[in-house]
Protein backbone atom coordinates (compact mmCIF):
# COMPACT_ATOMS: atom_id res chain seq x y z
CA UNK A 1 0.00 0.00 0.00
CA UNK A 2 2.62 2.43 0.83
CA UNK A 3 4.60 1.88 -2.32
CA UNK A 4 1.26 2.38 -4.08
CA UNK A 5 0.68 5.60 -2.22
CA UNK A 6 4.08 6.87 -3.38
CA UNK A 7 3.46 6.01 -6.79
CA UNK A 8 0.60 8.01 -7.21
CA UNK A 9 2.08 10.83 -5.67
CA UNK A 10 4.98 11.31 -8.03
CA UNK A 11 2.52 10.53 -11.17
CA UNK A 12 0.11 13.48 -9.91
CA UNK A 13 3.35 15.23 -8.88
CA UNK A 14 4.41 14.89 -12.84
CA UNK A 15 1.08 15.75 -13.92
CA UNK A 16 0.56 18.91 -12.85
CA UNK A 17 4.46 19.56 -13.37
CA UNK A 18 3.84 18.73 -17.06
CA UNK A 19 0.49 20.89 -16.81
CA UNK A 20 2.39 23.76 -15.83
CA UNK A 21 5.07 24.04 -18.43
CA UNK A 22 2.34 23.48 -20.97
CA UNK A 23 1.17 26.85 -19.72
CA UNK A 24 4.81 28.41 -19.08
CA UNK A 25 6.20 27.71 -22.75
CA UNK A 26 2.62 29.66 -24.54
CA UNK A 27 4.10 33.39 -24.89
CA UNK A 28 7.38 32.25 -26.19
CA UNK A 29 5.82 30.55 -28.88
CA UNK A 30 3.21 33.81 -29.15
CA UNK A 31 6.39 36.15 -29.13
CA UNK A 32 7.75 34.04 -31.92
CA UNK A 33 3.93 34.05 -33.93
CA UNK A 34 4.43 37.94 -33.87
CA UNK A 35 8.31 37.70 -35.06
CA UNK A 36 7.02 36.11 -38.62
CA UNK A 37 3.69 39.03 -38.28
CA UNK A 38 0.89 37.51 -37.19
CA UNK A 39 -1.23 39.94 -34.54
CA UNK A 40 -2.65 38.62 -31.32
CA UNK A 41 -6.10 38.57 -32.68
CA UNK A 42 -5.13 35.84 -35.16
CA UNK A 43 -2.81 34.04 -32.48
CA UNK A 44 -5.56 34.27 -29.75
CA UNK A 45 -8.79 33.36 -32.42
CA UNK A 46 -6.32 30.34 -33.98
CA UNK A 47 -5.90 29.02 -30.17
CA UNK A 48 -9.62 29.16 -28.82
CA UNK A 49 -10.91 27.63 -31.81
CA UNK A 50 -9.10 25.10 -32.44
CA UNK A 51 -8.82 24.35 -29.03
CA UNK A 52 -12.71 24.07 -28.98
CA UNK A 53 -12.38 21.72 -32.01
CA UNK A 54 -9.96 19.19 -29.95
CA UNK A 55 -12.19 19.32 -26.77
CA UNK A 56 -15.45 18.66 -29.04
CA UNK A 57 -13.43 15.84 -30.38
CA UNK A 58 -12.39 14.69 -27.21
CA UNK A 59 -16.23 14.55 -26.00
CA UNK A 60 -17.22 12.93 -28.32
CA UNK A 61 -14.67 10.10 -28.22
CA UNK A 62 -15.72 10.08 -24.79
CA UNK A 63 -19.25 10.90 -24.86
CA UNK A 64 -21.18 7.35 -23.52
CA UNK A 65 -19.26 8.10 -20.12
CA UNK A 66 -19.74 12.23 -20.22
CA UNK A 67 -23.69 11.28 -20.82
CA UNK A 68 -23.65 9.50 -17.62
CA UNK A 69 -22.36 11.88 -15.51
CA UNK A 70 -23.80 15.19 -16.56
CA UNK A 71 -27.16 13.87 -17.68
CA UNK A 72 -28.89 15.90 -14.94
CA UNK A 73 -26.92 18.90 -16.02
CA UNK A 74 -29.30 21.76 -16.82
CA UNK A 75 -28.98 24.46 -19.34
CA UNK A 76 -28.44 27.01 -16.63
CA UNK A 77 -24.77 25.35 -15.67
CA UNK A 78 -24.11 25.77 -19.78
CA UNK A 79 -24.43 29.47 -19.83
CA UNK A 80 -22.75 29.93 -16.71
CA UNK A 81 -19.85 28.12 -17.64
CA UNK A 82 -20.13 29.71 -20.97
CA UNK A 83 -20.20 33.06 -18.75
CA UNK A 84 -17.65 32.34 -16.68
CA UNK A 85 -15.20 31.32 -19.48
CA UNK A 86 -15.41 34.51 -21.04
CA UNK A 87 -12.64 35.51 -18.71
CA UNK A 88 -10.28 33.12 -19.82
CA UNK A 89 -10.62 34.56 -23.14
CA UNK A 90 -9.69 37.91 -21.65
CA UNK A 91 -6.87 36.22 -20.15
CA UNK A 92 -4.98 35.21 -23.31
CA UNK A 93 -5.94 38.13 -24.87
CA UNK A 94 -4.58 40.75 -22.15
CA UNK A 95 -2.04 38.32 -21.74
CA UNK A 96 -0.66 38.04 -25.32
CA UNK A 97 -0.89 41.55 -25.73
CA UNK A 98 1.53 42.28 -22.41
CA UNK A 99 4.58 40.01 -23.96
CA UNK A 100 3.66 42.25 -27.00
CA UNK A 101 5.41 44.83 -24.88
CA UNK A 102 7.36 43.66 -22.70
CA UNK A 103 9.72 40.84 -22.38
CA UNK A 104 8.15 36.85 -21.48
CA UNK A 105 9.70 36.77 -17.89
CA UNK A 106 8.21 39.82 -17.34
CA UNK A 107 5.11 39.08 -19.03
CA UNK A 108 4.67 35.77 -16.48
CA UNK A 109 5.11 37.45 -13.57
CA UNK A 110 2.89 40.17 -13.96
CA UNK A 111 0.38 37.13 -14.41
CA UNK A 112 1.51 36.07 -11.64
CA UNK A 113 0.34 38.67 -9.62
CA UNK A 114 -2.88 36.33 -9.28
CA UNK A 115 -1.91 34.78 -6.38
CA UNK A 116 -2.05 38.10 -4.44
CA UNK A 117 -5.17 38.71 -6.17
CA UNK A 118 -6.64 35.69 -4.99
CA UNK A 119 -6.15 36.37 -1.87
CA UNK A 120 -7.62 40.03 -1.46
CA UNK A 121 -10.83 38.89 -3.64
CA UNK A 122 -10.83 36.05 -0.91
CA UNK A 123 -10.42 38.45 1.83
CA UNK A 124 -13.16 40.63 0.58
CA UNK A 125 -15.67 37.82 -0.42
CA UNK A 126 -15.09 36.05 3.20
CA UNK A 127 -15.14 39.56 5.07
CA UNK A 128 -12.33 38.37 6.82
CA UNK A 129 -8.25 39.54 7.01
CA UNK A 130 -5.53 36.90 5.61
CA UNK A 131 -3.63 34.88 8.10
CA UNK A 132 0.21 36.32 8.86
CA UNK A 133 1.57 33.77 6.55
CA UNK A 134 -0.64 34.67 3.97
CA UNK A 135 0.29 38.56 4.58
CA UNK A 136 4.06 37.80 3.92
CA UNK A 137 3.57 35.86 1.11
CA UNK A 138 1.79 38.85 -0.79
CA UNK A 139 4.61 40.91 0.63
CA UNK A 140 7.35 38.16 -1.13
CA UNK A 141 5.30 38.38 -4.43
CA UNK A 142 5.28 42.32 -4.15
CA UNK A 143 8.82 42.50 -3.73
CA UNK A 144 10.18 39.54 -5.92
CA UNK A 145 8.00 41.39 -8.66
CA UNK A 146 9.89 44.69 -8.56
CA UNK A 147 12.92 42.46 -8.54
CA UNK A 148 12.14 40.35 -11.05
CA UNK A 149 11.06 43.13 -13.66
CA UNK A 150 13.99 45.36 -12.73
CA UNK A 151 11.22 47.51 -11.99
CA UNK A 152 13.32 49.68 -8.98
CA UNK A 153 16.60 50.02 -11.11
CA UNK A 154 14.95 50.45 -15.42
CA UNK A 155 11.60 51.51 -14.37
CA UNK A 156 11.79 54.33 -16.91
CA UNK A 157 12.41 51.79 -19.71
CA UNK A 158 9.98 49.52 -19.02
CA UNK A 159 7.01 49.89 -21.51
CA UNK A 160 3.93 50.96 -19.26
CA UNK A 161 1.64 49.34 -21.67
CA UNK A 162 2.85 45.83 -21.08
CA UNK A 163 2.73 46.95 -17.27
CA UNK A 164 -1.13 47.69 -17.48
CA UNK A 165 -1.87 44.43 -20.36
CA UNK A 166 -0.05 42.23 -17.64
CA UNK A 167 -2.12 43.66 -14.26
CA UNK A 168 -5.51 43.57 -16.56
CA UNK A 169 -4.27 39.83 -17.60
CA UNK A 170 -3.29 38.56 -13.82
CA UNK A 171 -6.83 40.11 -12.60
CA UNK A 172 -9.05 38.81 -15.84
CA UNK A 173 -7.38 35.00 -14.36
CA UNK A 174 -7.97 35.71 -10.88
CA UNK A 175 -11.65 35.96 -12.22
CA UNK A 176 -12.20 33.01 -14.18
CA UNK A 177 -9.90 30.59 -11.55
CA UNK A 178 -12.40 31.65 -9.12
CA UNK A 179 -15.69 31.53 -10.76
CA UNK A 180 -14.71 28.48 -13.16
CA UNK A 181 -13.87 26.29 -10.12
CA UNK A 182 -17.44 26.98 -8.36
CA UNK A 183 -19.69 25.98 -11.36
CA UNK A 184 -20.94 23.67 -12.01
CA UNK A 185 -18.60 21.20 -10.52
CA UNK A 186 -21.11 18.75 -11.05
CA UNK A 187 -20.42 18.04 -14.76
CA UNK A 188 -17.14 15.96 -16.00
CA UNK A 189 -13.95 18.00 -16.95
CA UNK A 190 -14.18 17.74 -20.61
CA UNK A 191 -17.62 18.74 -20.79
CA UNK A 192 -16.63 22.11 -18.59
CA UNK A 193 -13.27 22.56 -20.38
CA UNK A 194 -15.46 22.27 -23.85
CA UNK A 195 -17.98 25.39 -22.41
CA UNK A 196 -15.48 26.88 -20.54
CA UNK A 197 -13.50 27.48 -23.74
CA UNK A 198 -16.27 27.99 -26.27
CA UNK A 199 -17.07 30.92 -23.69
CA UNK A 200 -12.96 32.01 -23.86
CA UNK A 201 -13.51 32.00 -28.03
CA UNK A 202 -16.48 33.78 -28.34
CA UNK A 203 -15.08 36.95 -26.39
CA UNK A 204 -11.81 36.65 -28.60
CA UNK A 205 -14.01 36.75 -31.76
CA UNK A 206 -16.26 39.30 -30.60
CA UNK A 207 -13.00 42.15 -29.58
CA UNK A 208 -11.36 40.52 -32.19
CA UNK A 209 -14.13 40.93 -35.06
CA UNK A 210 -13.20 44.51 -36.68
CA UNK A 211 -9.27 42.94 -36.65
CA UNK A 212 -9.64 39.94 -37.66
CA UNK A 213 -12.36 41.51 -40.83
CA UNK A 214 -9.45 43.61 -42.34
CA UNK A 215 -6.36 41.36 -41.85
CA UNK A 216 -6.42 37.68 -41.17
CA UNK A 217 -3.72 34.50 -42.31
CA UNK A 218 -5.40 31.85 -42.10
CA UNK A 219 -1.87 29.97 -41.95
CA UNK A 220 -1.89 31.00 -38.55
CA UNK A 221 -4.05 28.16 -37.48
CA UNK A 222 -1.45 24.88 -38.62
CA UNK A 223 2.21 27.58 -37.75
CA UNK A 224 1.10 28.36 -34.51
CA UNK A 225 -2.77 27.78 -33.56
CA UNK A 226 -2.15 24.33 -32.70
CA UNK A 227 0.60 24.02 -30.89
CA UNK A 228 -0.94 26.83 -28.94
CA UNK A 229 -4.59 25.15 -28.55
CA UNK A 230 -2.75 21.83 -27.35
CA UNK A 231 -0.48 23.41 -25.05
CA UNK A 232 -2.61 26.05 -23.96
CA UNK A 233 -6.25 25.07 -24.01
CA UNK A 234 -6.41 21.19 -24.06
CA UNK A 235 -3.48 19.56 -21.93
CA UNK A 236 -3.22 21.81 -19.10
CA UNK A 237 -7.12 21.05 -17.72
CA UNK A 238 -6.48 17.51 -18.49
CA UNK A 239 -3.25 17.16 -16.77
CA UNK A 240 -4.20 19.37 -13.92
CA UNK A 241 -7.63 16.95 -13.09
CA UNK A 242 -5.42 13.60 -13.15
CA UNK A 243 -3.06 15.24 -11.21
CA UNK A 244 -4.14 17.66 -8.14
CA UNK A 245 -6.37 14.95 -6.71
CA UNK A 246 -2.89 12.86 -6.17
CA UNK A 247 -0.98 15.58 -5.01
CA UNK A 248 -3.72 18.03 -3.04
CA UNK A 249 -4.25 21.59 -3.29
CA UNK A 250 -1.39 22.32 -1.78
CA UNK A 251 1.92 20.58 -3.32
CA UNK A 252 -0.10 20.88 -6.28
CA UNK A 253 0.18 24.65 -6.17
CA UNK A 254 3.51 24.89 -5.74
CA UNK A 255 4.76 22.20 -8.18
CA UNK A 256 2.50 24.77 -10.45
CA UNK A 257 5.05 27.48 -10.08
CA UNK A 258 7.33 25.54 -11.71
CA UNK A 259 5.51 27.53 -14.70
CA UNK A 260 7.46 30.62 -13.67
CA UNK A 261 11.45 29.52 -14.23
CA UNK A 262 10.12 27.12 -17.71
CA UNK A 263 8.81 30.54 -18.75
CA UNK A 264 11.47 32.40 -18.31
CA UNK A 265 14.03 29.62 -19.16
CA UNK A 266 12.15 29.16 -22.92
CA UNK A 267 12.37 32.57 -23.41
CA UNK A 268 16.08 33.07 -22.94
CA UNK A 269 16.75 29.72 -24.85
CA UNK A 270 14.76 30.62 -28.05
CA UNK A 271 13.97 33.69 -28.01
CA UNK A 272 17.73 34.86 -26.55
CA UNK A 273 15.92 37.34 -23.59
CA UNK A 274 18.41 38.56 -21.26
CA UNK A 275 17.92 37.58 -17.15
CA UNK A 276 19.96 38.84 -14.72
CA UNK A 277 20.86 37.70 -11.41
CA UNK A 278 19.03 39.96 -9.46
CA UNK A 279 15.98 38.73 -11.89
CA UNK A 280 16.62 35.31 -10.78
CA UNK A 281 16.47 36.38 -6.87
CA UNK A 282 12.96 37.85 -7.43
CA UNK A 283 11.56 34.68 -9.03
CA UNK A 284 13.15 32.79 -6.47
CA UNK A 285 11.23 34.82 -3.60
CA UNK A 286 7.66 35.25 -5.75
CA UNK A 287 7.83 30.96 -6.35
CA UNK A 288 8.78 30.91 -2.67
CA UNK A 289 6.32 32.84 -1.65
CA UNK A 290 3.63 30.73 -3.07
CA UNK A 291 5.26 27.78 -1.22
CA UNK A 292 5.10 29.11 1.97
CA UNK A 293 1.74 30.31 0.78
CA UNK A 294 0.54 27.08 0.56
CA UNK A 295 2.65 24.91 2.92
CA UNK A 296 -0.15 23.77 5.46
CA UNK A 297 -2.19 20.49 6.57
CA UNK A 298 -3.31 19.07 3.64
CA UNK A 299 -7.09 17.76 2.84
CA UNK A 300 -8.66 15.01 1.31
CA UNK A 301 -10.60 16.19 -2.29
CA UNK A 302 -12.86 14.99 -4.70
CA UNK A 303 -11.62 15.09 -8.28
CA UNK A 304 -14.51 16.53 -9.44
CA UNK A 305 -13.78 19.93 -7.04
CA UNK A 306 -11.04 20.18 -9.17
CA UNK A 307 -12.09 20.11 -12.93
CA UNK A 308 -12.10 22.73 -15.09
CA UNK A 309 -8.89 24.21 -12.81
Amino acid sequence: MKFTMHRDLIKGIVFVALGATSYGILATFVKMAYQQGFTTAEVTSSQFLLGFAGLLFLNLIFRKKISVSDKNAGRNSVLKLILAGTSLGLTSLFYYYSVKYVPVSMGIVLLMQTTWMGIVLEMILARKLPSPGKISAVIGVLIGTALSTNLITNWQSIDLRGIGWGIMAALSYTIAVFSSNRIALELPFLRRSLWLILGGALMILSLSFQDLGQKFDSTVFWKWGILLSVFGTILPPLLFTLGLPLTGIGLGTIIASVEIPVSVLMAHILLAEPINTTQWLGIILIVGSIVLMNVRPERKIKARELSGL
